[in-house]
């Protein structure tokens, strides 16, 4: 039997995390590095070692810059790089890629510009015989914590169900449960607009509005994300699975939520240069995925309450306590009752289903 081998681009924490989880596993994982330097880091424990909590790599994980030793007999390629620098990504390793690879994305954004979802910008990037390979993965998952053994469930989500359970078989491991969906768009939707509201929730604990506002703001972002993943092509009832509601709660929850910190720190005063400045190399996909999800509400004309007002604390210079205390003071109407929401048409038309 031959040895499986899975190759991953990004020496990103969420990168090193799914190597580790698949090098326990006895997967042989190649990871993509950028430079021969960073290459070299890795090789005298140089490296980032914050993404990695202190540990070290379990043996079967090797570092190279060069794609086509790492996808050579591959059986996948995870793409864990941050949402503005996929086009640029797999640009670099296309010609590397051959049938019948497993395509799986891991990032979590829109790209600004084009406001495209990630497996829109792989698709239009590789041999349109892989199309049908590629796969998405979301949930609640911080990766400290899967560092530390703690359990941890995700989903992926292909549009052909082979591909989603060969995918899924590869990536299930001891405290990783992998779960398995169809509605590629609404997974990769719900994993990537929880991040906006995640900025408010830090906000509102930045701001010590309470446990009662911060139910109520997460509450109404749900239905806001709902609502968007409808008008964009997907089932607002996957936002209720591990991609929304679940990742959603981890992250409005957690302090390990770089999100939430985005927006904790905002609160206290602190501007968008400093707080960049503070997690160094690590990213918000929230602050990018707040203006594109600004510019796809205003070209549909949905209403985005939450969406707008942190779009103007983040690009117009907007009082956190005042847009947070505006959300909250709504004027109350319907809970589903939104500008073109169209979520009670939705539950009329699978009521008739049922």
């Amino acid at each position: 039997m031959l040895e499986q081998k899975v190759a991953i681009l990004g020496t990103t924490s969420w990168g090193f995390t799914l190597a580790y989880i698949l090098a326990l596993k006895g997967i042989s994982v190649s990871l993509i590095a950028r430079t021969i330097e960073e290459v070299r880091m890795f090789e005298n424990n140089q490296f980032d070692s914050s993404k990695m909590q202190g540990m070290s790599f379990p043996a079967g994980v090797s570092v190279t810059a060069n794609p086509g030793e790492a996808l050579d007999k591959a059986e996948a390629l995870i793409l864990a790089v941050p949402s503005q620098s996929m086009r640029s990504n797999i640009k670099s390793v296309k010609q590397h890629l051959k049938k019948p690879v497993l395509v799986i994305s891991a990032a979590k954004g829109l790209e600004l510009g084009t406001n495209k979802r990630m497996s829109q910008v792989i698709g239009e990037e590789i041999d349109r015989a892989l199309i049908s390979r590629i796969c998405v993965l979301s949930g609640p998952n911080l990766y400290r914590e899967i560092l530390n053994g703690l359990p941890a469930c995700s989903v992926l989500a292909a549009e052909r169900d082979d591909i989603a359970r060969k995918a899924q078989k590869l990536l299930t491991a001891r405290n990783f449960s992998v779960f398995i969906q169809h509605d590629v768009i609404g997974v990769e939707l719900g994993g990537t607009l929880k991040n906006i509201i995640a900025i408010g929730a830090g906000m509102i604990d930045g701001l010590k509005f309470g446990d009662n506002a911060k139910a109520a703001f997460i509450t109404r972002g749900l239905t806001e994300m709902s609502a968007l993943s409808l008008a964009m092509g997907a089932s607002p009832l996957t936002l209720s699975g591990l991609s929304g509601l679940g990742d959603l709660i981890a992250t409005c929850a957690s302090p390990l939520s770089r999100n939430h910190f985005v927006g904790y720190e905002l609160s206290t005063g602190k501007s968008m240069e400093q707080i960049k400045a503070a997690l160094g190399s690590e990213v918000s996909e929230g602050v990018t995925t707040t203006a594109a999800v600004h510019d796809i509400a205003r070209q549909l004309r949905l209403e985005m309450p939450i969406t707008e007002r942190l779009y103007s604390v983040l690009y117009q210079g907007s009082n956190p306590h005042q847009i947070i205390a505006e959300i909250l003071g709504i004027e109350g109407r319907h809970e589903l009752a939104g500008r073109r929401w169209n979520l009670f048409s939705f539950l009329k038309r699978n009521g008739r289903k049922r």
